[in-house]
């Protein structure tokens, strides 16, 4: 048995099933994954991502450490309430973990950080923090749920008090705000609009009530996939390790390169890919004919090395099979992936496959 978050009870009473991931025993589905995901698509959805683990960083030098330990600069976070997405570096440029960070006010930062990876990121948090003066305080007490879809706002705020209410539809895409013991951030990994709400955990059981109440379908870690899939948001683990950068992941955009003289962690060995020899493409992939694109599959480039599928399944939106890969450098736009002994011809697309609802390709 992994461990429960506080809402397992709640996943269990209403027949979800349940798998083991990273530890946690988290719902895989609650009768229909395809249903989930649509409905997430098409009105408002909910993930129970208490899971997830929540560091907050409070001190004098905050925001110093941060611009040393983050790829992406705080700097730019220049208001309460704003928040961006940045990659944690290893010294070798490779991904140690992707996350969150959120600025609160002056001194006080709070990271949202992935399930799988908590022990060593809060190692390797807790040691790039020498000489800095900061206090690194991770949350357990805290639970997280994540409401998304194009109703995922309306419903959930009408959850709210007047004053919360406001402040929340207020929110900007990134932006976060403070209610009482409610911390809600218009963040998510769907593709859709909604909020992310980190509470005590001792409350997630009747806000998940509430939620269903107000007809926000409970969707479990499958349609979570086949979502982030759709919207082209990488899986740690899957996606990026240790040993890729966010250049070669199709997160180069969450580089900051200037100022030229913030030493982040990783920065020497991101510039020498950056400035060396062409990188590896991280690309998607739209299946042609019939078939399904899973992880691992080997792709065949035509005159150049294999690249493999590191995200595959089917897209429901779609009704096509998609995937996210890692392919040889070089300037083309079709290949092949090696189903059961069979090449199939791909074609080479730029993510998202889909966002906000609407279809990004063609095809």
């Amino acid at each position: 048995m992994g461990q429960k978050t506080p809402l397992f009870d709640a996943h269990v009473a209403s027949g979800a099933k349940m798998v083991d991931f990273g530890g946690w025993d988290m719902p895989l589905h609650y009768g229909s994954q395809l249903e989930e995901h649509h409905a997430v698509r098409e009105a408002a959805g909910m993930f129970d991502v208490s899971h997830m683990t929540v560091v907050d960083i409070v001190g004098r030098d905050a925001r110093a450490f941060l611009r040393h330990l983050l790829a992406n600069d705080v700097a730019r976070l220049r208001a309460p309430g704003t928040a961006l997405y940045s990659c944690m570096l290893n010294a070798h440029g490779g991904i140690i973990d992707d996350l969150i960070v959120y600025f609160l006010h002056d001194g006080r930062y709070r990271l949202v950080v992935n399930a799988a990876t908590r022990q060593q990121d809060l190692d390797w948090v807790n040691r790039q923090a020498d000489g800095y003066s900061v206090e690194i305080s991770e949350r357990p007490e805290l639970a997280m749920i994540a409401v998304q879809g194009p109703l995922a706002r309306e419903r959930t705020a009408a959850l709210f008090d007047d004053d919360t209410r406001a402040a929340a539809l207020g929110l900007r895409p990134f932006g976060a705000c403070e209610a009482g013991e409610l911390f809600i951030a218009r963040t998510g990994y769907s593709g859709e609009d909604g909020f992310e709400i980190v509470l005590p955990a001792v409350d997630a059981p009747g806000w998940w009530q509430r939620l269903e109440g107000q007809g926000v379908r409970p969707c479990g870690l499958g349609a979570r996939d086949s979502l982030r899939l759709e919207a082209g948001m990488n899986l740690y683990g899957t996606d990026m390790n240790r040993d890729t950068s966010p250049l070669e992941s199709g997160l180069g955009w969450t580089v900051a390169w200037e100022p030229a003289e913030r030493n982040f962690v990783g920065r020497q060995a991101l510039e020498a890919q950056r400035d060396g020899a062409p990188l590896r493409r991280f690309v998607g992939l739209l299946l042609e004919g019939r078939g399904v694109l899973r992880n691992h599959l080997r792709v065949v480039c035509a005159g150049r090395a294999d690249g493999e599928i590191t995200s595959g399944g089917f897209s429901p939106t779609l009704k096509r099979s998609i995937a996210m890969a890692r392919l040889p450098a070089g300037d083309y736009d079709r290949a092949q992936v090696e189903i059961r002994g069979k090449l199939l011809d791909v074609r080479l697309v730029r993510p998202p496959f889909v966002r906000h609802g609407k279809i990004c390709i063609d095809l």
